[in-house]
């Protein structure tokens, strides 16, 4: 079992940063992959990044290339998400997850924090 609490949103103008946490409890989570998805108002959860269980392998969606930076350090059973330049269309609760599958299906899993809210104004 794992379980995972977010923690680092709030409001910021854009083109601005911030940098989101995962903190997650269980043994096993080091041997998990894990990622970030987001909901805006009215629309369905997306995926945003993933990682490999130990770091090494990275996905993106491609809205948040070359802006958000997914990182872990397992030493802490802990994930980040550093998000940089950000926009209004950022805007969303954002979710950590955790799975032990493997990354090759990089958009589905098992465990889930409460979220974040995430707001970028104009």
């Amino acid at each position: 079992q794992v379980q995972l609490v977010e923690s680092g949103g709030g409001l910021v103008q854009a083109g601005g940063s911030l940098r989101l946490s995962c903190a997650a409890s269980g043994r096993t989570f080091s041997s998990y992959k894990t990622g970030w998805f987001r909901q805006a108002p009215g629309k369905e959860r997306e995926f945003v990044a993933a990682i490999s269980w130990n770091g090494g392998t990275t996905f993106y969606a491609d809205s948040v290339k070359g802006r958000f930076t997914i990182s872990r350090d397992n030493a802490k059973n802990a994930m980040y998400l550093q998000m940089n330049s950000l926009k209004p269309e950022d805007t969303g609760i954002y979710y950590c997850a955790a799975d032990p599958s493997s990354l090759y299906y990089y958009t589905k899993y098992g465990y889930w924090g409460q979220g974040t809210q995430v707001t970028v104004s104009s």
